[in-house]
């Protein structure tokens, strides 16, 4: 069931070559302002991105979801130019773990743990799953290792844009997707197993083990 669902959950992100689509516009962009500067980084990106792009509807991905990653590659073109430097590139992104943070945080004063309105949906579980002790606890735990882990993505972010490594940055970008993947694989796959126990089917009535 590990396998199957780590598979599943691989296919929902495009796969290893919808990840490898995904980083790409990032990894020929600090590449090549390594090699050749700002200037040409810059149009290796939007080649790349405009490739990655056409890859992702060939394979007949969310049509969204590809010209998403074209629009976010513009974006950040546009700040790294209009800076005159290429670890502007990573300012728009570093948005994103503010947002996790900021959802994790409220997800857990309304009582409703982000992780659970994300994963339960798709394990399989009953939809009261708040009113039952051993789920809620898994994405009550689940959701504040998100917030850590987002935390951990924000500072370090923070740091080697000081420090001025585009390089670094780019690590920590792909680094955190992979990651951020895999928490969700787990927190699936436990959930599931949760869904598949004894008194946990959708008709069955539920307990609180609080």
């Amino acid at each position: 069931m590990a396998r199957a669902t780590a598979e599943r959950t691989l296919e929902r992100v495009g796969g290893p070559l919808g990840l490898a689509s995904a980083v790409a516009p990032t990894i020929a962009f600090v590449m090549t302002d390594l090699v050749a500067g700002l200037a040409p980084a810059l149009l290796a990106l939007g080649v790349t991105a405009v490739v990655a792009c056409a890859l992702r509807l060939a394979r007949r991905e969310s049509p969204a979801a590809a010209v998403a990653g074209l629009v976010v590659a513009a974006v950040c073109a546009v700040v790294a130019a209009l800076a005159g430097e290429a670890r502007a590139f990573f300012l728009p992104s570093m948005v994103l773990p503010v947002l996790f943070v900021v959802a994790y945080t409220v997800s857990l004063i309304a009582r409703r743990p982000l992780m659970g309105l994300i994963v339960n949906p798709l394990s399989g579980a009953p939809r009261r799953w708040r009113t039952h002790g051993s789920l809620r606890r898994l994405y009550i735990v689940s959701t504040l290792v998100g917030m850590v882990l987002a935390v951990g993505n924000l500072g370090a972010r923070i740091v080697f844009y000081t420090a001025d490594q585009p390089g670094a940055l780019a690590v920590v970008q792909v680094a955190a997707t992979s990651i951020f993947a895999l928490h969700f694989a787990i927190t699936l796959v436990l959930a599931r197993r949760y869904a598949g126990t004894p008194g946990l089917s959708p008709g069955t009535p539920l307990t609180t083990n609080a």
